[in-house]
């Protein structure tokens, strides 16, 4: 097999995969709630769980960009599929908090919208050979418009437990058999990855290493990163969940309608962003995506009623997902090939790290009953690192940066 057609059956394997993920990642986030609290558990628990599950990802994605240069990829993804199956089943058969907090730790959940787990930097590091320049910022929009579209259809799998729950089963059976299924999953996923080829195909050889000529970059954008990670996990969607959960009394059908539609939109969002981007640069469309969907969020934290608050929420989901596949393709951009790897672990981390410290804050403020402060702090935050990220980095805009990497 050639180096082309090796690396255009290595991108449909990872899109298979990633496709898998968001399907039970879609579900999980809306359901991961709803379990703690058919388990006893209150609301503050739900953020503190989800602080646990982001710190760990953070804390294992630092590892990675530390020492996975010294594994290969193939080998590391293979480790995180048996890590999500163990943590699925730990899920199903577990019922007390504490237990529940560790397997959260340790394991691959996923509360948030986005792909926070061990899993991205992995993945991102292989397609980044696959491709270049334009094709390489398509390329990342194919990666993150399969996670919508699969996450939304994901969403709507919530709704089986109330259908199961319809049919005389038990509702926490249910439940927990949503966690079996996403231990299977894992299985699926080792499978698919143990097709991968040890080294990812590219068609040079390109050996991964250690930040080294870009590093100052690098920790300059994740800096910035760690800004709009930790606004982000504020309303991370298993406590946005719980917010319509706790303000509206929404069902879990319901719930899972909406953000079915939400990834919907999300996903037309991905399309639209590599046409933006080619026409006004990655940054521009990064920054003038985002500002919009954030005040979309903080007219939803002061919404009437349910209509206009989903309505709001929508909107925001129009444009939030934009600055996806160009900060990807800004990050690999910006550093030498050698360096993907590390860059794509380093600036992931923020997404996690950062975001980790924020879910308890947010399941705190719920719980005193502030249910407004959770969304006007994320939707203040994030502005605030829009308009940092576009003045430090105003002077280099995305097509220049494009152009750059490929004289590297």
């Amino acid at each position: 097999m050639n180096n082309l057609a090796g690396a255009a059956h290595e991108v449909r394997l990872l899109l298979v995969g990633r496709g898998l993920r968001a399907f039970v990642d879609g579900y999980v986030a809306v359901l991961l709630p709803a379990y703690l609290l058919a388990l006893g558990h209150g609301t503050w628990q739900v953020g503190l769980l989800s602080t646990a599950t982001l710190l760990g990802s953070a804390l294992a994605t630092l590892a990675l960009g530390a020492w996975g240069h010294r594994a290969s990829s193939r080998f590391l993804l293979l480790a995180a599929a048996l890590l999500m199956t163990a943590t699925g089943l730990g899920f199903s058969g577990l019922s007390d908090f504490w237990p529940l907090l560790l397997v959260a730790f340790v394991g691959t959940l996923n509360p948030s919208a986005g792909d926070v787990s061990v899993f991205l930097p992995l993945e991102h590091s292989r397609l980044s050979h696959a491709a270049e320049g334009d094709a390489r910022t398509r390329l990342f929009a194919r990666y993150s418009l399969t996670g919508a579209l699969c996450a939304a259809l994901g969403a709507l799998a919530a709704a089986v437990p109330d259908a199961l729950t319809g049919q005389g089963v038990d509702r926490l059976t249910a439940l927990r058999g949503m966690f079996v299924v996403y231990a299977g999953v894992g299985v699926l996923l080792w499978l698919l990855y143990a097709r991968l080829p040890a080294q990812a195909a590219t068609r040079q050889t390109v050996a991964p290493a250690p930040l080294g000529p870009s590093r100052r970059i690098v920790m300059r954008l994740a800096a910035l990163f760690s800004v709009d990670a930790f606004a982000g996990g504020l309303v991370v969607n298993s406590l946005l969940a719980l917010w319509l959960f706790e303000r509206f009394n929404l069902s879990l059908t319901a719930a899972g309608a909406f953000f079915f539609w939400v990834g919907v939109l999300n996903a037309l969002s991905l399309l639209a962003a590599p046409w933006v981007a080619k026409r006004i640069g990655l940054l521009n469309t990064m920054v003038f995506s985002h500002i919009p969907s954030s005040l979309f969020l903080i007219l939803a934290a002061f919404a009437p009623n349910l209509s206009f608050a989903l309505g709001f929420l929508l909107l925001r989901a129009a444009l939030s997902q934009m600055d996806v596949p160009t900060r990807s393709a800004f990050v690999m951009a910006v550093v030498t090939p050698q360096e993907r790897a590390a860059a794509a672990s380093f600036t992931a981390v923020p997404r996690s790290l950062a975001a980790a410290l924020s879910p308890s804050l947010g399941g705190a403020l719920f719980a005193a009953g502030w249910f407004a402060a959770p969304l006007v702090a994320c939707g203040c935050l994030k502005i605030a690192y829009d308009l940092a990220l576009w003045a430090a980095f105003k002077e280099r805009p995305g097509s220049q940066l494009v152009s750059e990497v490929e004289t590297k």
